[in-house]
């Protein structure tokens, strides 16, 4: 039976290690080419793995993705997990590999977090922003955080194989991601981030962040799935805040829309990097 690795998405990328200070390691990933720069950045417990296939749509752009520290193959257990440090490894990823060029920022959930503090700390980096279901509204559930932690600490890991890991997961696009990210060791298949870890950074994910989104001066769309984590009440109040940002609003997709709307998630991707902002801060996504 063919497995989640034999579907993995084909294509030839470049893989390096951005250095940082303390001893963590940055994995990036690059798609060559001498057009215009976008940075990949994935939510929490992802790795940059779930955004190949956007990088690969998205053709006659440099695209670098990134695991950001805590995931993937970057350093599993630093000891700074503040969004500041999130930010400075971006910024440190740019100023290494593309010295001097300014990219857009495309992220999902926590990436898109991270990517719109990059762009309010060093908007001479940032030429656009792209948020896939994501907010500086934070979370007043004090609990949100924790629950998450415990959820992932119950993951009964290693798994013996990826049958065992989707007994357990279950069969939707993040679960779905998650096996395909499972590290193959000699005892079994072990997730790529720690559960304390997973705690800590959306625990800092959910201080509000109105301040800095009212500031931000980059060209910002904001991207929700039609059945994504976000209410409706939240969509508008991120457009009331900020006028100028665009929104679109996908048919379909859930807060993984990168995974499950991959094709209109593309078209509306693609159409901003090509055309830019819109004349009206709100537009209806066409997925073409």
């Amino acid at each position: 039976m063919e497995s989640r690795s034999d579907r993995a998405p084909a294509g030839r990328m470049t893989s390096q290690a951005v250095h940082r200070p303390n001893g963590v390691s940055i994995a990036v990933s690059q798609l060559e080419s001498d057009g215009p720069v976008v940075v990949l950045l994935h939510g929490l417990a992802g790795s940059s793995r779930e955004l190949v296939p956007t990088a690969q749509a998205l053709k006659g752009y440099r695209v670098l993705l990134v695991d950001q520290r805590g995931h993937g193959s970057s350093t599993r257990r630093p000891d700074d997990l503040s969004r500041g440090a999130f930010v400075s490894d971006v910024v440190a990823v740019m100023e290494e590999l593309v010295p001097g060029r300014r990219a857009t920022l495309v992220g999902q959930s926590m990436g898109a977090h991270t990517a719109f503090l990059v762009a309010v700390a060093r908007p001479d980096l940032v030429e656009s922003l792209v948020m896939l279901e994501g907010h500086p509204a934070g979370s007043h559930d004090a609990v949100e955080s924790s629950s998450l932690g415990r959820y992932f600490d119950s993951w009964p890991a290693p798994f013996a194989n990826e049958s065992a890991a989707d007994a357990f997961l279950g069969d939707d696009a993040i679960a779905d991601a998650w096996v395909a990210d499972l590290e193959v060791t000699a005892d079994g298949l072990h997730p790529r981030f720690d559960a304390d870890i997973m705690e800590r950074v959306i625990a800092a994910v959910h201080e509000p962040r109105w301040a800095e989104w009212e500031c931000l001066k980059v060209p910002t769309l904001a991207v929700f799935g039609s059945d994504g984590m976000f209410s409706a009440a939240a969509k508008d109040e991120l457009i009331r805040r900020r006028p100028e940002t665009d929104r679109a609003d996908l048919a379909g997709g859930s807060h993984e829309a990168h995974l499950n709307a991959l094709g209109e998630w593309i078209g509306v991707l693609r159409h901003w990097l090509s055309h830019g902002p819109t004349a009206s801060s709100s537009v209806r996504a066409s997925g073409t």
